[in-house]
């Protein structure tokens, strides 16, 4: 239904747009076969066909978001899409099945069943006569096999596949061998195009709760640290978009195989790229957990320029863990090489600066906190902050596994004037030879001892 009015309200918004057109040019060239339309003529009816160009857009915009809000946003449909909402910040079966009984059992009156054809068990179902049914779980697996194809479909009241979507009970989501039945007698009312945004979120929730199962089987049982440093690092970006007008290097290395440490580097349109870097509190497989849950909530937020949006969501998700003292400091922006500005929430990272080229030298342009602590304490109004940026400036990221390598005596980098005169001197370098004076700074400080802390650096130069 919706992609039909969305179709509708194109094909009648062009028409308009024709219909318009043509009586402005009738009136605009004259009549006569031998008067010859002067330039003037051709000058007013060319304003007019860009007049009426913007104004049929703006309108088929608004239209358009009219028909989204009635179409998706009213009525049963808002009950699948508030259900989507809640799934995209689900991380465990537990979420999941509290989600089904909040929004689909208790506000949508559905039944669900859910199965993992894997194990061949029973993971949740309704607490009623259909679901609970024994008959019933039989006849769909035999319905629906093991190998069923992953997607979304509809079901008979003979609980068979359908393809009539007036003739259906309910719909049917398989992915990775998890199969979801939802019993819903109104399952004709739900707009159609609803089903496929579903099923992808449904998709994601599947592969989000097996790597975080992953991850605790690995590290609770086989103690193979190094397939889950891998997998950890999966999370990360793994090489460096090419982006214009903004050269990008990092450095990450862990004290030991897992790392609370990340980055994220999201291009969002030509102009426009999301830099993330931020350290979860602690070590080990909670905050190996955490870091993953960080960047799969800001992989799957689609307006990454809501910075706030961002990082509340981020908040909500490491909460929703119920890992005890866990939380992450990081700083999250939005690099803007057109209008040469940079936007920014720092959530109590110590280190972020900016390096500019003036007169006399770079100077140090700090990136100051102005948010607190991020899945531990009540955020309250976080706000964005604001600089200009200028060509050449050069944008450093570091997690306090940096500043805080300390010398034989105990004093730590950053209080240091050489590491002070590091910076500076390779900030008109590119970024990976300012990464490697940085990581040549710190084995050297350190004397070539261990660590005590994950190392992670990003360096974004601008201009370039």
């Amino acid at each position: 239904m919706y992609k039909t009015r969305k179709q509708i309200v194109t094909i009648s918004v062009y028409s308009l747009a024709v219909i318009l057109f043509t009586v402005v040019s009738l009136f605009l060239i004259p009549e006569k076969t031998e008067a010859t339309p002067s330039i003037h003529s051709f000058l007013i009816v060319g304003v007019f066909f860009w007049a009426i160009t913007f104004l049929c857009v703006r309108l088929k915009a608004a239209l358009v978001a009219k028909v989204h809000h009635d179409t998706l946003e009213k009525g049963e449909t808002m009950i699948i899409k508030k259900f989507m909402d809640r799934l995209r910040f689900c991380y465990t079966l537990e979420d999941f099945y509290a989600a089904i009984a909040d929004l689909l059992e208790r506000r949508g009156d559905c039944s669900v069943l859910l199965i993992d054809r894997i194990k061949n068990y029973t993971l949740y179902n309704s607490p009623n006569r259909i679901t609970a049914s024994d008959s019933t779980r039989e006849k769909m697996c035999q319905n629906f096999e093991v190998d069923w194809k992953d997607g979304f479909y509809y079901f008979d009241r003979h609980l068979g596949v359908t393809s009539k979507i007036k003739k259906s009970r309910g719909f049917f989501l398989c992915s990775q061998k998890q199969h979801m039945f939802v019993f819903c007698n109104y399952t004709r009312l739900f707009d159609q195009s609803i089903y496929e945004q579903l099923f992808d979120e449904y998709q994601r929730f599947i592969t989000r709760t097996g790597t975080i199962s992953q991850l605790s089987e690995i590290a609770a049982t086989t103690k193979e640290w190094q397939q889950l440093a891998e997998t950890q690092q999966s999370f990360l970006p793994q090489k460096i978009p090419n982006i214009a007008n903004l050269k990008i290097a990092t450095y990450f290395r862990p004290l030991v195989n897992v790392s609370g440490d990340y980055f994220s580097i999201l291009p969002i349109d030509k102009t426009k790229t999301l830099l993330m870097l931020g350290d979860v509190s602690g070590k080990g497989l909670p905050a190996a957990l955490i870091m993953g849950l960080v960047m799969n909530t800001v992989k799957i937020i689609e307006d990454k320029e809501d910075l706030v949006g961002v990082i509340k969501a981020i908040d909500k998700a490491i909460k929703g863990m119920h890992l005890q003292d866990k939380y992450t400091v990081l700083f999250l922006s939005i690099v803007d090489t057109e209008k040469m500005k940079i936007r920014y929430i720092n959530a109590s990272m110590s280190d972020p600066i900016i390096l500019s080229p003036s007169p006399d030298g770079y100077r140090i342009k700090p990136l100051t906190s102005n948010a607190s602590l991020v899945g531990i304490l009540d955020m309250g109004d976080v706000t964005v902050a604001e600089k200009r940026l200028f060509r050449g400036d050069t944008i450093l990221m570091a997690t306090d596994g940096v500043s805080e390598v300390m010398d034989d005596s105990g004093v730590e980098l950053g209080d240091t004037d050489l590491y002070k005169k590091t910076l500076i001197a390779g900030a008109s370098k590119s970024p990976q030879e300012f990464v490697d004076d940085i990581v040549d700074l710190i084995w050297k400080y350190n004397g070539d001892k261990k660590l005590h802390d994950d190392v992670t650096m990003m360096v974004a130069k601008v201009g370039y």
